[in-house]
C-alpha cells in the first residue's frame, strides 16, 4: 500500500490499487505524520464522501482544504471562498455562480468550438505530437482569458505561474518545489509558491486600474457584484484560485481523454457513431479526476467503520476514489461513454462546494473531442505518458502520439 502522504507516490499515475485495498479493507484509514505534516485520515468509498460532502458542519472547510498544516495566520492570508463554509461560503458563490451558470455557459459554445477547430487543425498538421501541449493544454488556457477577461498576451505568462502554484510539488512546474527546499518565505503565498506574488501583483493592478480587464468579464463582475463585491485581499486570493484551478483541472481531464482514446481502441468508434456526446464528458471526467482530494476538519469526534475520528483531525475526501467505487460504478476502471446516470465526485459533487466551472469543462471537452473525432481514424500512444508529481492535482503531463487522418 503506497503512502498517500507521499507525492513520488504519484508520479506513475493515481495508485489505484491503493485506493482500492483502502476501499476493501479500511474505508477509514489513518496515514501517520509524514514530511513534517500531521497525520490525517482518508475517506475512500463513494457513499462517505457523499456524506462528508454534505455535513459541512462536522467536515469544515474553514481550516484549509489540502493536506498541508497552516497556522491561522497563513490560512487567513491564503483563503478562498473555498476554505469557508456556509453561510460566509454561501454569500460569495451568489456573488460568482450566476457567471458560471449552465445557460451563460452554453452561449460560450460558438467561442469554443471555433477555439477547438483551430487548436485540433493546427495539432494534426503534425503526424506526431505532444498532445497535452497541443490540444489539452491551449483551449482551457484560450477559455480562461474569456473568462477572466485578460488579454491573450497575458495568457502565457498568467498560465505558467497558475502551473508553478498548483504544482508546488513539481520540478517540472517550478523551482521552489515545496517538499524539497525551504518555501517559509513564501508561507503567506497561495500554496507557498512564489508565483503567487507575481500573481498578487497581477491582481494588485487590476484593483488599482492600471491593468485593464473586459467589462464583461468574470473579474469585472466580482468586483462590482451587488451581492458582494471580492474586493482586497479576497479578490487577489479568487484570482489566483481562478488562475490555477481555471485551467489545470480542464487540461488533464482533455489529457486523460486523449490517452484514453490511445488505450481503449473502441472509444473512438463510440464518439464517431454520435450516440455518446451527451454523456462521454462526464464519464472522461470520472476516470481523470483531477482534484485527487480536498481535505476538511473534523469539528468533533465521530465514529467512522470503528474508528474514531478526534475533533481536530484531518480528513481527506479523495474523489478519485469514490468515482471509482466498485460499490457505485459497474467495470468502474473501464470508459463506458454511455455511462447513465453518471454520478461521480470529480467535481466535489453531494455538498455545497460543487465545481463552479464544472459546466465549462464538460463543453470544453466534448468540443475538443468532437473536432478531433470528425478528422481521424485513429490515434496511437508513441511511448508512455508522464504524470504530474502531487497528490493534490494529478493528471497526463505529457502524451506524445501519432494520428492517423480521414
Amino acid at each position: 500500500m503506497k503512502n498517500l502522504a507521499d507525492h513520488d507516490s504519484f508520479v506513475d499515475g493515481v495508485p489505484h490499487e491503493t485506493f482500492a485495498q483502502m476501499r476493501a479493507e479500511a474505508p477509514a484509514h489513518w496515514t501517520e505524520a509524514f514530511g513534517g505534516q500531521r497525520g490525517f485520515w482518508s475517506l475512500t468509498r463513494y457513499a462517505d464522501i457523499i456524506a462528508a460532502q454534505k455535513d459541512p458542519n462536522t467536515f469544515s472547510s474553514a481550516q484549509g482544504i489540502r493536506i498541508e498544516d497552516q497556522s491561522h495566520e497563513e490560512y487567513l492570508a491564503r483563503r478562498t471562498f473555498q476554505e469557508t463554509d456556509p453561510p460566509e461560503h454561501t454569500v460569495t458563490r451568489r456573488a460568482v455562480n450566476p457567471a458560471f451558470a449552465k445557460p451563460v455557459v452554453a452561449q460560450f459554445e460558438p467561442l469554443i468550438r471555433e477555439l477547438a477547430q483551430d487548436i485540433v487543425a493546427e495539432a494534426l498538421d503534425h503526424t506526431e505530437f505532444d498532445a497535452v501541449d497541443k490540444i489539452a493544454k491551449r483551449l482551457p488556457m484560450l477559455m480562461l482569458g474569456r473568462i477572466l477577461g485578460v488579454p491573450d498576451a497575458d495568457l502565457d505568462w498568467l498560465v505558467e505561474r497558475g502551473d508553478a502554484l498548483i504544482g508546488n510539488t513539481d520540478p517540472d512546474f517550478t523551482n521552489t518545489v515545496i517538499d524539497k527546499v525551504d518555501t517559509d518565505a513564501y508561507r503567506m503565498m497561495p500554496f507557498r509558491s512564489p508565483a503567487g506574488v507575481e500573481l498578487y501583483d497581477y491582481a494588485d493592478d487590476i484593483l488599482n486600474g492600471t491593468r485593464d480587464v473586459d467589462d464583461k468579464g468574470i473579474l469585472a463582475r466580482v468586483l462590482r457584484s451587488e451581492d458582494g463585491a471580492i474586493t482586497g485581499q479576497d479578490f487577489k486570493n479568487f484570482f489566483c484560485l481562478l488562475v490555477a484551478a481555471g485551467n489545470d483541472t480542464t487540461r488533464y481531464s482533455i489529457a486523460m481523454a486523449l490517452h484514453l482514446l490511445t488505450q481503449q481502441k473502441d472509444l473512438l468508434g463510440a464518439l464517431q457513431s454520435g450516440q455518446v456526446w451527451e454523456t462521454c464528458a462526464d464519464e472522461f471526467i470520472r476516470l481523470a479526476s483531477p482534484t485527487l482530494h480536498f481535505r476538511r476538519t473534523a469539528t468533533r469526534d465521530i465514529e467512522m467503520h470503528g474508528r474514531t475520528i478526534r475533533e481536530g483531525d484531518k480528513v481527506l475526501m479523495w474523489f478519485v476514489s469514490g468515482s471509482r467505487d466498485e460499490a457505485m460504478f459497474d467495470n468502474p476502471h473501464v470508459a463506458q461513454l454511455d455511462r447513465s446516470p453518471n454520478r461521480h465526485v470529480a467535481f466535489g459533487q453531494g455538498g455545497p462546494h460543487v465545481c463552479l466551472g464544472m459546466w465549462l469543462a464538460k463543453l470544453e471537452l466534448k468540443c475538443v473531442l468532437q473536432e478531433l473525432a470528425g478528422r481521424i481514424y485513429a490515434l496511437d500512444a508513441v511511448g508512455l505518458p508522464t504524470w504530474t508529481r502531487s497528490n493534490f492535482i494529478c493528471g497526463v503531463k505529457s502524451l506524445t502520439v501519432r494520428s492517423t487522418l480521414k
